[in-house]
C-alpha cells in the first residue's frame, strides 16, 4: 500500500519531470482534509522555495458538487507560478490544462483572520486573472478525488493577472457584482461574475486566512490569492485567451501555443 509519503514523492516527480500520475492507483491513500494537506505541505517542501501565495480551489456550489466537497480547498504557490498579462504558455509544459476567471488579492501588510470582509480588501490591491489550474495526474477533471485535487497543491498550474487596483478604493459590493467574460481567439467562450465565488471572492479570502492560521501559517505582506473562478473552467487550449472584466478592471490575455 502506498503511503502518504510516497504520495508526496510521488507528486513532486511528476512535477519536475511533467509525467502525470495514474489517478486510479492513488485512490485511497489519503482519506481526510487534514492528511492531503500535510502531502501538499509535503510536495512544496520539496520544491524547496518558498511559497508566495495560494489559489483557492471549489468555491461555488456546482464545483463542490463535482469533487463531493462541502468546503473549498487551498494549494500552495511558488512565486514562478504569478506571472503578467500577455505571458506566453506552452501545453508541452503542461498536462491537462483548464482556464479559469478569477481575482488576485496581495496583501499591503499581514492578513489576519480577525480582519472583517471589509478590513481585508482595505489592506490588499486586487487584479483580475486568468488562472491556469493543472493536475498531475492523467485523465483528471472533473473525475479526480478530492484528497487527491487537495494533495496536488488544490491542482495548482499558474495565475496570470492584469493591473492591480488599491482594494481602499473598492467595495464588497463591487467584487461581487464585476463581471468577465472569457473569449478564445475572439470568440466567447462563457462568461460569470463575482458573486460565484462564496458569495464574493473577498469572502474567499476570508475563509483562507482562517484556514491557514488554524494550521498555524500566516499571511505575511506580499502574499497573493487567486480566490476561485467566476464560472466553469474550459480546457486550454492553443490560441489567445481573455478574459474583460467590467467595472474598470481591465482585460487578462494569455497567448498559448
Amino acid at each position: 500500500m502506498t503511503t502518504s509519503q510516497e504520495l508526496a514523492n510521488h507528486l513532486y516527480q511528476a512535477f519536475a519531470t511533467n509525467t502525470p500520475l495514474d489517478r486510479d492507483a492513488f485512490v485511497g491513500v489519503v482519506n481526510s482534509f487534514e492528511e492531503a494537506y500535510q502531502v501538499q505541505d509535503a510536495v512544496l517542501k520539496q520544491k524547496g522555495e518558498p511559497v508566495a501565495g495560494y489559489k483557492v480551489s471549489l468555491t461555488s456550489p456546482e464545483t463542490q458538487a463535482m469533487f463531493d466537497s462541502d468546503s473549498p480547498l487551498y494549494g500552495g504557490q511558488l512565486a514562478n507560478k504569478f506571472l503578467p498579462s500577455n505571458t506566453k504558455f506552452h501545453l508541452s509544459d503542461y498536462n491537462e490544462p483548464l482556464v479559469e476567471v478569477e481575482m488576485l488579492f496581495t496583501a499591503k501588510e499581514d492578513l489576519t483572520p480577525d480582519m472583517t470582509p471589509e478590513e481585508l480588501l482595505q489592506h490588499t490591491t486586487v487584479a483580475p486573472a486568468l488562472e491556469l489550474p493543472d493536475a498531475r495526474f492523467a485523465n483528471w477533471f472533473p473525475k479526480l478525488d478530492k484528497y487527491l485535487v487537495l494533495s496536488d497543491t488544490a491542482v495548482g498550474g499558474a495565475v496570470v493577472y492584469g493591473t492591480a487596483r488599491d482594494g481602499a478604493d473598492l467595495t464588497l459590493k463591487t467584487l461581487a457584482d464585476v463581471k468577465a467574460v472569457l473569449t478564445h481567439d475572439g470568440e466567447e467562450v462563457a462568461s460569470g461574475q463575482g458573486s460565484e465565488v462564496l458569495g464574493n471572492p473577498v469572502f474567499s479570502l476570508k475563509w483562507l486566512v482562517g484556514k491557514l492560521f488554524s494550521q498555524g501559517k500566516k499571511f505575511p505582506a506580499g502574499t497573493h490569492a487567486s480566490t476561485g473562478t467566476f464560472l466553469l473552467p474550459p480546457s486550454l487550449t492553443a490560441g489567445t485567451w481573455s478574459a474583460q472584466f467590467s467595472d474598470d478592471f481591465g482585460t487578462v490575455t494569455v497567448e498559448v501555443d
